[in-house]
């Protein structure tokens, strides 16, 4: 009698459990759905040169002096972190509590500023920063081999990304792996297997940790049909063919000057500084390229095309604006929040994005995407349920089961 007592007891134990464990699964989904608006697809699409056409053509032009106006604000605000935690933080080579506590904190804030400078360089690959050609490429030359980027090699591979987005095979970055691929068996495995908690830490360590890192060393997420590239040796015609092969090694040269840079400093300095006052901001700062770049076109709701259904209006009408936070989203000037315009026009400047994004939700009302989910959830929502690419009629969406 009092074993069966006891069994029944525990019984009762794993239903409360089982049921409270319903109830939170039951919770984060109304959480993450909530402000989900699902897609409609169109029958028809405007022409490209009638989505240029509905843009004002004020925000073609490129104001050099803004540019360089809005490069010395990032610039200032990350010199002026860098010099602040210098001067007034403690040794990061104590390792103590409170030192560890305020370098990550510090890591997290330059590393959100150093964002904004990053996004003046990617406007100069985009030839959006200035008519002056030669100022345009030194910029964001400098820039980006400082923060370990080699400019050219990206500068590259981001023109195929705007070129060929959400395309099924073509597209550069972000492609997802699909059902039936060893790849996309794989996914759908470890999903299942360790359940859609475990999933989701793996897939924002994928991206947020290696994922960068693993896509310029290796092309990791690109196009299946270009294969596997190096973004440091030009051994994929198909991403650098002709001249972009030598351009591929002058990229490589000034990422090399910044790593003896580096390695310079960290004699005279000591290693534990440069970690501290470099390595830290460098990982947030990969961590923003990449929520930008996963959030940006990745969703439940956002379809991929095969070449048979995909064309340049569809790809990028696959775009989504997002609410970034207020600070953040000027920080990093707008490049999340007025993500539409960008994919339509890349060569329109940040500072007339927003007066492009009104022009084009009131012209196309019904092609314009904007999640008014807050990031967090909407990064949980893609973390946890874009698993593999399956198909349904002409168009492949994410999913968790096969």
């Amino acid at each position: 009698r009092g074993l069966w007592c006891s069994f029944i007891c525990e019984g009762e134990n794993m239903v409360a459990v089982r049921d409270e464990t319903a109830k939170e699964r039951f919770e984060r989904e109304k959480r993450i759905l909530k402000y989900r608006r699902p897609f409609v697809d169109q029958e028809e699409y405007p022409e490209a040169r009638e989505l240029l056409a509905a843009i004002p053509e004020d925000c073609f032009v490129r104001n050099t002096w803004l540019s360089c106006v809005y490069m010395t604000f990032s610039f200032v605000l990350v010199v002026g972190c860098g010099i602040a935690a210098w001067k007034f933080l403690p040794n990061p080579g104590t390792w103590s509590a409170v030192a560890v506590f305020l370098w990550v904190l510090y890591a997290a804030v330059q590393g959100t500023v150093a964002t904004g400078l990053w996004v003046i360089a990617h406007e100069c690959g985009h030839d959006a920063f200035s008519d002056n050609k030669t100022l345009q490429t030194v910029v964001g030359f400098v820039i980006h081999s400082f923060m370990l980027v080699p400019y050219f090699s990206w500068q590259r591979s981001h023109a195929l990304h705007h070129a060929k987005t959400n395309h099924l095979t073509l597209g550069e970055t972000h492609v997802p792996n699909l059902t039936g691929s060893p790849a996309g068996s794989v996914y759908l495995a470890v999903y299942n297997e360790y359940g859609e908690d475990a999933w989701a830490i793996l897939n924002c360590f994928n991206h947020f940790v290696i994922g960068w890192p693993a896509y310029l060393l290796m092309g990791a997420s690109g196009s299946p049909e270009r294969g596997t590239a190096s973004h440091f040796y030009p051994n994929n015609d198909q991403l650098f063919p002709g001249k972009w092969k030598q351009k591929v090694f002058i990229s490589d040269v000034g990422v090399l000057a910044a790593i003896l840079g580096l390695v310079w400093w960290g004699q005279v300095a000591g290693s534990p500084m440069v970690l501290a006052l470099y390595v830290g901001p460098y990982f947030v700062v990969n961590f923003w390229l990449v929520l930008y770049t996963w959030l940006q076109h990745t969703d439940m709701d956002v379809p991929h095309y095969d070449s048979e259904n995909w064309t340049w209006v569809k790809g990028a009408f696959c775009t989504v604006d997002r609410p970034y936070p207020a600070i953040v989203d000027f920080l990093h000037h707008r490049i999340g929040s007025t993500h539409v315009a960008h994919h339509i026009c890349s060569r329109i400047p940040h500072y007339n994005a927003r007066k492009a994004t009104e022009a084009i939700r009131e012209a196309f009302p019904t092609y314009y995407r904007y999640d008014p989910t807050p990031i967090y959830f909407a990064a949980e929502r893609v973390a946890r349920k874009c698993v593999v690419g399956k198909q349904e009629g002409t168009r492949w969406w994410y999913s968790v089961s096969a």
